[in-house]
């Protein structure tokens, strides 16, 4: 067993039975000219976790550990997005066309993934209608299949699909650590809450680290 330095304590850990989930870092959340820009946010805030999630990437595939990657998108014909989804902030963003394509429509170039965190092949790739990685999605399963028991959760964003996820995953049993600067949001306030719910009471979601943390705990 190894340890990751964490708060609100350290989490043991066996590298054979821990997986790397790295959420929704897709162009149309993390690029200008994308979904999250349309929604009139600043993504700078979240390309801020690129560097960080290529840092603790990088150490886990030297690990030899397994990666997942997750995409939020919908079927070319919508028929598996809510009419809720699909018209939030009292327009429709979702299947309509912006400089990347059909926004957040599974094949676009902008619900793919930055370049930067491409996955290799043999990585798996999560695709997912909802919040939640586990959500109409096969992740438990190839959890279930590699005989994984802890989770690194990277990605965005952190108050939306980041903690869905974690909570999903605290429920199915799994232990989750999020490294603080390898998730983003479009609102600093949000960050700070969100992460600071996820390790309140004693980890009652999982525990917070950060970036150098992993990657030493991986090499350790």
């Amino acid at each position: 067993m190894k340890n990751f330095n964490a708060q609100p304590f350290a989490l043991p850990f066996d590298p054979r039975t821990t997986a790397l989930v790295m959420i929704d870092m897709q162009r149309d959340f993390i690029e200008p000219r994308g979904f999250g820009e349309a929604l009139g946010n600043d993504v700078s805030l979240l390309r801020t976790a690129i560097v960080p999630c290529e840092k603790v990437l990088s150490a886990a595939r030297a690990a030899g550990m397994l990666v997942i990657h997750t995409r939020e998108g919908h079927r070319a014909d919508l028929a598996d997005c809510p009419p809720a989804k699909l018209t939030r902030g009292g327009k429709t963003f979702i299947g309509t066309d912006g400089p990347m394509g059909r926004i957040l429509v599974r094949g676009e170039p902008g619900h793919d993934i930055i370049p930067e965190l491409y996955p290799l092949p043999g990585e798996p790739v999560v695709d997912k209608p909802g919040k939640g990685a586990f959500y109409q999605t096969d992740l438990h399963l190839i959890l279930q299949n590699h005989n994984i028991k802890t989770l690194i959760v990277c990605g965005v964003t952190t108050e939306v699909c980041v903690t869905t996820t974690v909570r999903e995953a605290n429920d199915r049993g799994y232990e989750c650590i999020v490294p603080q600067d390898c998730v983003g949001s479009y609102f600093p306030a949000f960050q700070k809450a969100a992460l600071e719910m996820i390790k309140a009471q004693g980890a009652i979601f999982g525990w917070v680290s950060d970036s150098a943390s992993i990657v030493e705990g991986l090499r350790a």
